[in-house]
């Protein structure tokens, strides 16, 4: 197996779906982002969005979830040359678009896709992992996306 194929890229990974349910998206929004369409039923009705919907922030970290519970690939055993590849931390994200609201009993899929990885000059031994991450409702339209990047140890 090929590095590339061990970091899925070019592969969209599905991670797991997620249901939005009333008191999770009030609860989170209480605690992070209390927003008035996120944390009051009926004052979201007449708020800009016309409903109760999770935050952006409740979206992403759901996306992190499934991400950190979904194997590398599934099912996949390193055959490469050196040790198995390490996961480090992230150095951050760009491009994040929250482009739907997801509202309160709204279904979501959340997937990722292997986009590149480059040698890292500063740490030899350790490679810059690009991935795009994005999730769809029910209905097949995108309610977020942004690259993440990952350090991995690959040598």
């Amino acid at each position: 197996m090929s590095l590339d194929d061990y970091l899925g890229i070019g592969t969209t990974v599905t991670l797991g779906s997620h249901r939005f349910e009333p008191e999770e998206i009030k609860a989170f929004a209480r605690k992070y982002d209390p927003q008035i369409f996120h944390v009051d039923e009926e004052a979201a009705k007449h708020s800009l969005l016309g409903g109760l919907c999770a935050s952006g922030w409740h979206t992403a970290a759901t996306w992190m979830k499934y991400n950190l519970t979904t194997p590398r690939p599934t099912g996949a055993v390193w055959k490469g040359p050196g040790a198995e590849p390490e996961f480090g931390p992230s150095p951050g994200f760009r491009n994040l678009k929250w482009l739907k609201p997801v509202f309160a009993g709204e279904t979501v899929t959340f997937t990722r896709t292997g986009v590149a990885h480059r040698p890292l000059a500063s740490r030899p031994g350790w490679r810059l992992l690009t991935i795009l991450c994005e999730a769809f409702d029910s209905t097949g339209d995108k309610v977020i996306e942004f690259e993440s990047s990952v350090l991995v140890k690959a040598e």
